[in-house]
C-alpha cells in the first residue's frame, strides 16, 4: 500500500536531542470537521508499516538481518511509544496518560524514558496524514495494539475517542494531560522503584511482571537508553521468551561489548553476551511476588497473552474519559 508524503517537520529542542515535531496546523487542533477514522484501513497500513523491512529505525547499533538501522524492527517501537505515552498516569490525581498525545510534543519527547521514540512518532506521521479523523492520540495507542497482534501477540483491544492536546506545550499546572520528566520506569533501578511507578497507575504487582513480558520484543540501542542488545531471539514475535530465559538462563553483570571494556550503565547478559536483561528485569527474580508471577507466565504462554491483553488495555485507557 502507498502512503502518501509525510508533512513538513521543524526541529525543536529542549531538555535534550532536538525532536521533529509536525508543524501542520492540523496537529495542534482537536479534529473539528474532519471526517470520521476508518480503523480496519488504519490497521492495513499500521500492518504494511510494520512488515516494511525498510522503514526508519536509525541507530548506531549494528541491525541484525531483516531490520534496518540499528534493529528492533518497527513494530516494537510502536508498542513502547504506546507504553510510553499512557505510561504517564497518576491515579491520584488523575493526571497523564494517553488523553493528548503529548508525547509527541516537546518536551515530554525529550524525556529520558523516551529516547528514539520521535523517529515511531515520525513512521506514523504518513498514516496521520492519510487519516485525518483519527487523533495522534487514539493512532498512538491503535499503533500499539496492532503491532502486538502483528507480531503474534493477543488483541488488547481498542476504543477510540481521545483527543489531542494543543500545541505548544501547556505546564502541567494548566493542563492535567502534560506531566514531568519522572513518570516512566528507569531500567537502572529496581524492586521499590518498579512499585513506586505501577503502583502510582493504580497496578498490581501481578501487572508489574505481565507488562514487563513486553520485553520479549525489541531491544535496548546504546545511543537511546545507553544499555544493549534484545532480551530474547525473537525481537519482532511475541512470546513468553522473557520469563523464561528469565528462569532458565545464568545471568552476569556484563563486563565487554565486542571486543572492549562496557561502559554503558549496569546490566546483565547471557550467552555469551548475546542476550541481556535490565536491572529493572533482574528485580522481578529478587522479590518473592514477582517472582511468582514469572513461573506462572514462563508455564503458559496462554494465561500471560490473556493477562497481558487485560493489564495493557487497561494501560492504554488511564485517564481516558469518554
Amino acid at each position: 500500500m502507498k502512503l502518501r508524503r509525510a508533512p513538513r517537520f521543524v526541529a525543536i529542542a529542549g531538555g535534550g536531542a532536538a525532536f521533529a515535531a509536525a508543524s501542520t496546523p492540523s496537529d495542534c487542533l482537536f479534529g473539528f470537521g474532519a471526517p470520521k477514522a476508518d480503523w480496519a484501513k488504519i490497521e492495513q497500513e499500521l500492518v504494511a508499516l510494520c512488515d516494511d523491512e525498510h522503514a526508519g529505525n536509525p541507530s548506531v547499533d549494528a541491525a541484525p538481518a531483516g531490520s534496518l538501522g540499528g534493529g528492533g524492527y518497527v513494530g516494537p517501537m510502536l508498542v513502547r511509544l504506546a507504553w510510553h505515552s499512557s505510561g504517564t498516569y497518576g491515579k491520584a490525581a488523575s493526571d497523564g496518560g494517553s488523553q493528548g498525545a503529548t508525547i509527541r510534543l516537546c518536551p515530554e519527547m525529550n524525556h529520558g524514558g523516551n529516547a528514539g521514540l520521535k523517529h515511531a512518532v515520525s513512521v506514523l506521521a504518513p498514516i496521520k496524514e492519510n487519516n485525518p479523523g483519527a487523533s495522534w492520540a487514539d493512532l498512538i495507542v491503535f499503533a500499539g495494539v496492532v503491532a502486538i497482534k502483528n507480531m503474534g501477540g493477543p488483541d488488547a483491544g481498542f476504543t477510540p475517542g481521545r483527543t489531542d492536546a494543543i500545541c505548544p506545550f501547556v505546564a502541567p499546572s494548566k493542563d492535567k494531560r502534560y506531566t514531568p520528566d519522572d513518570r516512566l520506569p528507569d531500567g537502572a533501578l529496581g524492586v521499590q522503584h518498579l512499585r513506586d511507578v505501577f503502583y502510582r497507575m493504580g497496578f498490581t504487582d501481578q501487572d508489574i511482571v505481565v507488562l514487563s513480558g513486553a520485553h520479549a520484543i525489541g531491544r535496548c540501542h546504546t545511543d537511546r537508553s545507553g544499555f544493549w542488545g534484545p532480551w530474547t531471539y525473537g525481537e519482532s514475535s511475541f512470546s513468553n521468551d522473557y520469563y523464561k530465559f528469565l528462569l532458565e538462563k545464568k545471568w552476569t553483570l556484563k563486563k565487554t561489548h565486542e571486543g572492549k571494556p562496557w561502559t554503558g550503565p549496569a546490566q546483565y547478559e547471557a550467552d555469551d553476551g548475546k542476550l541481556m536483561m535490565l536491572p529493572t528485569d533482574m528485580a522481578l527474580l529478587e522479590d518473592a511476588s514477582f517472582k511468582k508471577w514469572v513461573k506462572v507466565y514462563a508455564g503458559s504462554e496462554e494465561l500471560f497473552f490473556a493477562d497481558f491483553a487485560k493489564a495493557f488495555r487497561k494501560l492504554t485507557e488511564l485517564g481516558f474519559k469518554q
